[in-house]
């Protein structure tokens, strides 16, 4: 019989999976959302929570600076961060835990992810869902305007106007000045003599009547 044996084993030893569900939670705690297996995602969620749980109960001392906590309300910090390394081994990961993402869910007594599932891997069929945190309270309720990209932005009737004048006077110029630059090489090239011209002498005449 299987006493006190909760969780799955992922054929893996007990330092591997250990190692394995601790980066996993890491990256989920750095990203806020990973891609794995759906038997990962459900066993990295249970630690997931129970990280996320020992920063909420803190309540409005995450809130404070630290520079403002009692001794008493330090000592719980201490406590609670060396909690979440149990099952967090990444320092970087538990502070934004105690930093951003704490305060984020004060309000709220659990249920702090979701899976969403992603359908079968190509290779070994294997059934992949995204684990992910809920966004906060609201966050959802003010979606972001977007913007529109490949639009040119309108610019007044005035200074577009002003653009086009330019624009035909800069193409107007090099027409006019086309013709003359044509003239001048013409004109050059008849005064000037070809380089390669022979100039031809009169024939010597003959020395005497003897020779």
């Amino acid at each position: 019989m299987r006493h006190k044996r909760a969780g799955l084993h992922l054929s893996r030893t007990p330092a591997h999976r250990k190692a394995l569900f601790s980066n996993l939670v890491a990256a989920l705690l750095t990203y806020e959302r990973i891609r794995t297996t759906e038997a990962k995602a459900k066993e990295v969620r249970r630690l997931a929570e129970r990280a996320i749980t020992w920063a909420r109960r803190l309540g409005p001392v995450l809130t404070k600076k630290p520079e403002k906590r009692t001794d008493e309300e330090k000592a719980r910090v201490v406590h609670a961060i060396r909690m979440a390394l149990r099952a967090v081994r990444d320092r970087e990961a538990v502070l934004k835990l105690f930093e951003e993402i704490g305060p984020r869910y004060l309000t709220r007594h659990g249920g702090y992810t979701r899976i969403m599932k992603l359908g079968q891997r190509p290779g070994d069929a294997a059934h992949m869902s995204l684990l992910e945190l809920i966004p906060a309270e609201g966050a959802a309720e003010k979606p972001q305007p977007k913007q529109e990209k490949g639009k040119p932005k309108k610019e007044p009737a005035e200074k577009g106007k002003a653009k086009q004048e330019a624009g035909r006077s800069k193409s107007a110029a090099p027409k006019a000045s086309a013709p003359k630059a044509r003239v001048k090489k013409e004109s050059v090239a008849r005064s000037a003599k070809p380089s390669g011209a022979t100039v031809r002498r009169a024939p010597r005449g003959r020395k005497g009547g003897g020779e």
